[in-house]
């Protein structure tokens, strides 16, 4: 381990922290997903059409995966407890001119500046991982990664319910004020940690894009999330459009009704951790990606209008949810084990690929949802789940060919020497 970086001891952070670390988390990134809720709200206050106010949700998304590009090597640079109350002051800042805004362009802006901003749990999951003993880490960053899932589903039903009862403006600044409230909570709690880099900034913005090319383990992690995570945002991106169009004629609140369900994936994570901990990150990631596939399928019943497509759609994310969510755990664990010094630059790296793929899954939703219905979003979710699912699978496959190559080396060597 470098002088000057984390020092896990033999306990680790206490639980109070831990679970301080995943509600903001949660409370961090909640911002961007607002609008996969609200969007037809925004729609009929600004005046703009559904399919333009949708594009809130994807300049979140894009700003998320600038600020994982440009911010978060920067924990690995300056001292965590800074770095992160700073960017939740401006996360609080731009929610509460988003919450003010009165044209789409300037609410597009402000969802920008909240999703550079809102970067803070991928600066806290690689401080945490350097905080606990390997034993320790995928069931830490399964916790962290609960809260950041409890923060992305429960948003959304805050977002909606509110939404619906107050306007769409009201989440926004409610958000504000939590947030300013966390972030001077933080400047208290927040662990003392030393940086575990003195390179100037040029130089680990070149080593992120060096990772990416020299370690295959960071590619393939940030190519599965990159894909399943466009479909899942394909999806949520285009619930919302599904259930308050004519198939279903409801509010806002029915997204937030839908996505308090599922919350429940949130309970999956820590057991995923354990998981790869236990079996390594390739079976599980391999039994989340044959669940996207399951999901996408599933997905298909919304079409069917009623009472059983609302069932079987809640139950499709619900599944899908589990399996992205449980599929970031297993890669996360993959990365962080590679570069122990740089595991604010391999984040960086792998969820500036998540988010790439988050933000054009949205995008490509609004399209597959306008051009083809609801069956073209279930189709593009399938699609990109298969092509994870037939990398992983070449993966393996080379893994088992040459674990069997070196045994098979190993026996001859000792054959030679007798």
């Amino acid at each position: 381990m470098p002088s000057g970086s984390p020092r896990p001891d033999q306990a680790g952070p206490s639980r109070r922290l831990i679970s301080l670390l995943a509600l903001t988390c949660g409370v961090g990134v909640a911002g961007i997903y607002f609008p996969q809720a609200i969007s037809p709200l925004i729609a009929d206050d600004l005046g703009v059409s559904r399919g333009a106010a949708a594009a809130v949700v994807t300049a979140a998304q894009f700003g998320y995966a600038t600020g994982v590009f440009l911010l978060v090597p920067l924990g690995d640079r300056l001292a965590h407890r800074r770095l992160v109350v700073t960017l939740l002051a401006v996360t609080a800042a731009g929610l509460l001119v988003a919450g003010l805004a009165t044209a789409l362009p300037l609410l597009l802006a402000a969802s920008v500046l909240i999703g550079v901003a809102t970067v803070v749990p991928q600066i806290i999951i690689p401080m945490a991982a350097g905080l606990v003993p390997e034993r320790r880490r995928g069931a830490v960053t399964g916790t962290l990664l609960s809260g950041l899932i409890g923060g992305i589903l429960l948003a959304r039903s805050f977002s909606g319910g509110l939404g619906q009862w107050l306007g769409w403006r009201a989440p926004y600044l409610v958000a504000a004020a939590v947030v300013v409230l966390l972030a001077v909570v933080l400047a208290f709690a927040a662990p003392a940690t030393t940086p575990s880099s003195t390179e100037r900034y040029p130089a680990l913005l070149a080593t992120t894009i060096r990772l990416l090319r020299t370690e295959p383990d960071l590619r393939r992690s940030g190519l599965y999330q990159a894909l399943v995570f466009a479909g899942f945002s394909a999806a949520w991106t285009s619930l919302a459009l599904l259930v308050t169009g004519p198939a279903y004629g409801m509010g806002a609140s029915a997204v937030g009704v839908i996505a308090l369900v599922g919350a429940a994936s949130m309970f999956a994570t820590p057991i995923a951790g354990r998981l790869a901990d236990r079996h390594g990150s390739d079976p599980v990631g391999l039994v989340c990606m044959l669940g996207t596939v399951a999901a996408a399928a599933l997905l298909t019943t919304g079409g069917l209008g009623g009472v059983p497509g609302l069932v079987g759609v809640t139950l499709a994310l619900l599944l899908l949810d589990v399996a992205v969510q449980a599929g970031q755990v297993a890669n996360q664990a993959r990365i962080f084990a590679l570069r122990p010094e740089a595991r604010s630059r391999l984040n960086t790296a792998y969820m500036t690929c998540s988010f790439l793929g988050g933000s054009a899954g949205s995008w490509l939703g609004v399209r597959a949802y306008t051009g083809l219905g609801w069956n073209g979003v279930c189709l593009l979710v399938a699609v990109l789940a298969v092509l994870a699912l037939a990398r992983h699978l070449v993966a393996m496959r080379r893994g088992s060919a040459v674990g069997a190559g070196g045994l098979a080396g190993g026996v001859q060597g000792v054959e030679e020497r007798a």
